[in-house]
């Protein structure tokens, strides 16, 4: 069982602006009235392929998908929130909030992965769940520990409690559950991912333990990753604004790896943050500041793993 994988899928965006259907509980997206649309789109699309040829050049397989023009998905950039992929040939589709981001979901993603060489034995379905208002947004609402089958997720509009353990009973995950706040307008409300205010590598975790108000359930999850062999490095609210819980670790050239952030993020660390992880990693960091400001999403969120077995 491996945590980190050195294949990537990513898809291009052609469409891509401030969603108006996201904004709701996604506090970190910014309207950008000083730029027309179609410059939004153009920067998005620059910052993506300088992105994507960065992590090519440390060795890192990236797939890229174009998105199409059959739907209107300004959302598509950030497919890990509608599909997993998983090391027995599984593939997961989640039900999400945003009724345009459910037109993202496509078959011909999947033909394209086996196409190169890789696997899918079998897909569980949970998008009936949107019929319910039910939502679990993927690896946006849930932190995999795929080594010793932890999961963990932060409780909001768009991660349902139920769900979530549904989806740990059927991939053998015990499930981690608990709320994370940030202030908005000085009021406490839902973080509405959890990979924005945690990160799960190999041998360290990257969490804002700032945003869990309840002390119990903070304690408890110092404790499952301490158990399961983390260093865990935590990080500030202001930091989560900047991204800095947004990150993912990779595999490159000779199975080497990164821990994989913005630009944005990058900068928001303390020398002392940036030593803690160097000492389990190199660190990969590209500017998104377009795809961050009206996306309200980073570099982990534009990142979806491939574990698929080779065929």
């Amino acid at each position: 069982m491996q945590q980190t994988t050195n294949t990537i899928l990513m898809v291009r965006p052609i469409n891509f602006r401030m969603n108006e259907q996201t904004a709701v509980n996604n506090y970190y997206q910014k309207v950008m009235d000083s730029l027309l649309p179609a410059s939004v789109n153009k920067k998005a699309q620059e910052e993506f392929d300088n992105y994507v040829s960065k992590l090519r050049s440390f060795g890192v397989n990236v797939v890229v998908v174009n998105d199409n023009n059959d739907f209107d998905t300004p959302d598509s950039i950030f497919p890990n929130n509608w599909i997993s992929f998983h090391e027995d040939g599984t593939v997961a589709l989640y039900p999400m909030f945003a009724e345009n981001r459910r037109k993202e979901r496509r078959e011909d993603i999947l033909e394209t992965l086996e196409s190169s060489g890789l696997k899918i034995e079998n897909i569980v379905d949970y998008t009936s769940a949107e019929e319910e208002d039910v939502f679990l947004e993927g690896t946006g609402s849930i932190i995999l520990d795929r080594v010793n089958r932890k999961a963990y997720c932060a409780l909001s509009a768009r991660a349902d409690e139920g769900l979530f353990i549904e989806f740990c009973e059927d991939f053998e995950y015990d499930p981690v559950v608990f709320t994370a706040n940030q202030t908005v307008n000085g009021a406490r409300k839902a973080i509405y991912h959890t990979n924005v205010m945690m990160c799960v590598a190999e041998t360290f975790s990257i969490v804002c333990l700032d945003a869990i108000d309840d002390k119990k359930e903070r304690k408890n999850l110092v404790k499952q990753l301490k158990e399961s062999g983390k260093e865990v490095i935590a990080i500030t609210e202001p930091q989560v604004n900047c991204f800095a819980g947004n990150m993912l670790q990779v595999k490159g050239t000779h199975d080497k790896l990164f821990l994989v952030m913005s630009q944005a993020a990058f900068d928001s660390l303390t020398t002392a943050q940036i030593k803690q992880i160097e000492k389990h990693c190199e660190i990969i960091s590209s500017s998104l500041d377009t795809i961050e400001a009206c996306g309200g999403g980073s570099a982990r969120c534009m990142m979806a793993e491939v574990f698929l077995p080779k065929a």
